[in-house]
């Protein structure tokens, strides 16, 4: 199909349409207005829209999506617009619209006797997590930009996060949704059900598929009980195979109660300690790399206590363990937090980084970290590699940067490179080139180069029966049949 909007009338006809639907305060157009939601965060891409459209309900994110349909007017969802992979932005300037969920904001519902929380799509995470607290529950998903992204957007790419180690991604946490169809037409699935066995379950259709099937406003979430207790620590390994080595001593005495195991080498932390100068080194000596390990549970802090103390001493026994540190209040163990979900921030004022968000096996991460670490040294003499992420569930953020910063520009036009070389390594080991920042615009090509013909077929054809003239977030995620 064309990207030019439109095709039954001029762009002020299709404008005035959308007022009428929206309200003038639903429909932005003017440059200045639409430029906060006309780049991606990481700032690589920049275009702007034929408009932003800001609906307050459903049922105006479905009017406008019928008329987007019935003019051939190609739209992109947006949430908190915090993605890795510009998959929220408009790819072509002028000719696609953006649905901005910001004003979708309320909380609908909340049962704390089943365990569920039911939200708008434009609700920010960390508001659902203090709205889950006030009920005396715990809502799971944690991230980096949890003060900003929304939940729409945390589904539609399937968030990851710090507690998949014992929750799972964003996806396991959904048990209904309510979804605008690319005609306009609404599905309302928002089933607060554990047990649901009638036929396929489309939710799952929706979530990660990052817009292109369908535009989520509302989604029921699941809740757990509060813990009443948390232990944080933060020790040294000599390299990450010791790391994954304390993952498993960690599971095999503390069970499900552990709930971050965060992987974090030196360079990270020099780059940290550098770009932001609220943060101390914790330890006296330097050492190459660092786990930040969490426990909680609905009871028993000095239990909690004396396990990762047993495990450490154990872990410093046998040499797998240097040095380590158990928070002492919580707000210690916050500041040890803040430091792991501040490294990409520091990392972005940094450098220029040819980012990696992969997963492997667990059992393969250290090989993974030492073969593309070598290979890229070898490639790219000099370089700079940070390496960081969630042991506990095998994804790496492996990022590289030139070695000066004059090289930085000519490093990163060859990324193209570095992304085959790490990608090919990671897929031979039986991993993935994304594990939780999707798709967008950003690794199409990659998911072209890795996906098998018969999966890309397969994807194509849903793509076709729910968007078949192809105005949901056109240029996302699929390559083109």
């Amino acid at each position: 199909m064309s990207d030019s909007p439109a095709a039954s009338g001029t762009r002020e006809a299709l404008l005035t349409r959308f007022v009428h639907a929206l309200g003038p305060a639903g429909v932005l157009t003017e440059t200045a207005d639409m430029a906060p939601y006309a780049a991606d965060w990481r700032g690589r891409v920049r275009a702007e829209p034929l408009a932003v459209l800001r609906p307050s309900t459903s049922a105006e994110v479905a009017a406008a999506v019928r008329i987007c349909a019935q003019t051939r007017t190609p739209l992109v969802a947006q949430g908190g617009n915090t993605g890795q992979c510009a998959g929220a932005v408009a790819s072509v300037a002028r000719a696609q619209v953006i649905v901005s969920l910001s004003r979708l904001n309320r909380i609908r519902a909340l049962d704390a006797q089943n365990d569920t929380i039911t939200v708008e799509a434009g609700c920010v995470l960390a508001r659902v997590q203090e709205a889950a607290t006030a009920a005396d529950r715990l809502f799971p998903l944690s991230l980096g930009a949890e003060g900003s992204c929304q939940i729409g957007g945390n589904l539609a790419t399937n968030a990851g996060g710090t507690a998949v180690l014992r929750y799972g991604n964003a996806r396991d946490l959904v048990l209904g949704l309510e979804v605008v169809l690319a005609d306009g037409s609404m599905w309302d699935g928002l089933r607060a059900l554990r047990k649901d066995n009638t036929g396929y379950d489309l939710k799952q259709l929706f979530l990660g598929s990052e817009g292109t099937l369908g535009v989520i406003t509302a989604a029921v979430l699941k809740l757990f009980a509060a813990p009443k207790a948390a232990c944080t620590a933060l020790f040294s390994v000599s390299e990450p195979a010791a790391a994954v080595t304390m993952l498993n001593r960690f599971r095999a005495r503390c069970g499900d109660r552990l709930t971050g195991f965060e992987l974090m080498s030196r360079p990270c932390l020099d780059i940290l300690f550098k770009q932001i100068a609220r943060f101390r080194d914790p330890f006296p000596t330097r050492y190459p790399w660092y786990v930040l390990a969490e426990l909680r549970d609905t009871h028993g802090a000095d239990e909690l206590r004396t396990m990762v103390e047993s495990v450490l001493d154990a872990g410093m026994r046998e040499r797998h363990v240097q040095d380590a540190i158990v928070a002492r209040s919580q707000a210690q163990a916050e500041q040890l937090w803040r430091m792991r979900e501040e490294i990409p921030e520091a990392n972005r004022r940094e450098a220029p980084w040819v980012r990696h968000d992969v997963a492997v096996p667990v059992s393969r991460i250290a090989e993974f970290i030492e073969r593309a670490s070598e290979a890229l040294r070898a490639r790219f003499p000099g370089i700079r590699i940070v390496a960081f992420g969630h042991v506990g569930d095998g994804n790496i953020h492996f990022n590289a940067t030139a070695a000066a910063d004059h090289d930085a520009e000519a490093f990163i036009a060859r990324q193209h490179d570095v992304y085959a070389l790490v990608h090919d390594l990671v897929m031979a080991l039986g991993g993935s080139f994304s594990a939780e920042h999707g798709i967008g615009l950003v690794k199409v090509d990659q998911l072209a180069r890795y996906k098998s013909p018969i999966e890309l077929a397969l994807m194509q054809r849903i793509k076709g029966a729910l968007d078949p003239i192809g105005i949901l977030n056109p240029g996302k995620v699929l390559p083109p049949s």
